[in-house]
């Protein structure tokens, strides 16, 4: 059985932090274990948790006023809680956590922060419907309607799948971690980073978002959920097949691009000279696909060009004397 090894300091850290807490009877509080709140992390600026080294873990309201509870790494420091009381406006419950965890879910909200920023620029993908009328609009924005904090969501999948369709990417994969949220896109058969992990706080508005653009249901999470959508880019429609999977984070998401329109182009100028055959191989290949029997398996993983080397080998041999029809097995 592998043994889990912490980084260097980060034992010592807990251990001084619960020591502090029970020097000064201050509560301990495991950022990891507690879940935070991501509207009382907007309640705070930024640069303000960053300067004073705290996050903001609980806020009770009562008649008298509201309570901020707070986690610190240095309960000792009276001075700063009162400035920091002044600041916020607000009575102060304080709370110790280790430096580490405070410093960790900082950094996440800075770039969950800075990466809903940079996706409000410019530009929207209009979700077609997949029915009769494929130039209808589907009203997304009606469809999830729930408050102001689910437009920048929409915003970070629409660039996120932008993104995706610039880079030629042929999958998007949306994976619900411990700590995060992390997006990829498989490039040439390589999964790539799409950008910084953002905070798990953001998961299940990412995957409801794509789950309503897919026509699932959005209340289900207990078991996988597949669907699909269309959406117009640069004048041509192009489908997404969409798997939704639970997993023991939350739940993670597959998004496959069928830019079909594209690939006809390509496909009507396909050869095997630009596949990347060896002078050797595609000799051989060119004498096994003009037989008038046998088969010929092509095999490798997913994004290697198995679709793209069958389309040129059918390229190769279509003629008027011959009828080809190829059947291809279509998931449900």
């Amino acid at each position: 059985m592998a043994t889990q090894i912490s980084p260097p300091g980060v034992s010592s850290q807990i251990a001084e932090a619960k020591a502090l807490a029970a020097r000064y009877r201050t509560p301990y509080v495991d950022l990891k274990e507690s879940a935070v709140d991501l509207e009382l992390l907007r309640l705070v600026p930024v640069d303000m948790m960053f300067r004073y080294n705290f996050v903001p873990v609980a806020l009770e309201k009562t008649p008298a006023g509201e309570t901020l509870e707070i986690a610190v790494a240095d309960p000792r420091n009276l001075q700063l809680i009162d400035e920091l009381s002044v600041l916020l406006r607000r009575r102060l419950r304080v709370k110790v956590a280790p430096l580490f965890q405070i410093t960790d879910l900082l950094k996440k909200t800075e770039q969950s922060q800075r990466v809903l920023e940079e996706v409000t620029e410019g530009f929207t993908l209009d979700v077609v419907s997949d029915q009769e009328n494929p130039d209808e609009t589907l009203s997304i924005d009606k469809i999830s309607a729930g408050g102001d904090d689910i437009a920048p969501v929409i915003k970070l999948v629409d660039s996120t799948i932008f993104n995706a369709l610039e880079r030629r990417a042929s999958d998007i994969h949306i994976e619900t971690r411990d700590q995060e949220v992390v997006i990829k896109y498989r490039i040439d058969g390589v999964l790539h980073y799409a950008m910084s992990p953002i905070a798990k706080d953001w998961s299940s508005m990412i995957i409801s978002r794509i789950k309503v653009m897919s026509e699932l249901d959005i209340s289900e999470r207990r078991v996988p959920q597949d669907g699909r959508f269309r959406v117009r880019y640069k004048g041509r429609l192009i489908d997404f097949r969409v798997s939704v999977m639970p997993t023991v984070h939350g739940e993670d998401s597959v998004l496959r691009v069928l830019d079909k329109e594209s690939m006809s182009e390509k496909f009507s100028k396909l050869s095997l000279d630009v596949v990347g055959f060896s002078e050797n191989d595609i000799r051989k290949f060119r004498l096994y696909i003009k037989e008038p029997y046998g088969m010929v398996l092509v095999t490798g993983p997913t994004g290697s060009g198995k679709t793209t080397t069958l389309y040129a080998a059918l390229s190769e041999i279509k003629n008027d004397e011959d009828k080809i029809i190829t059947i291809e097995k279509k998931r449900a």
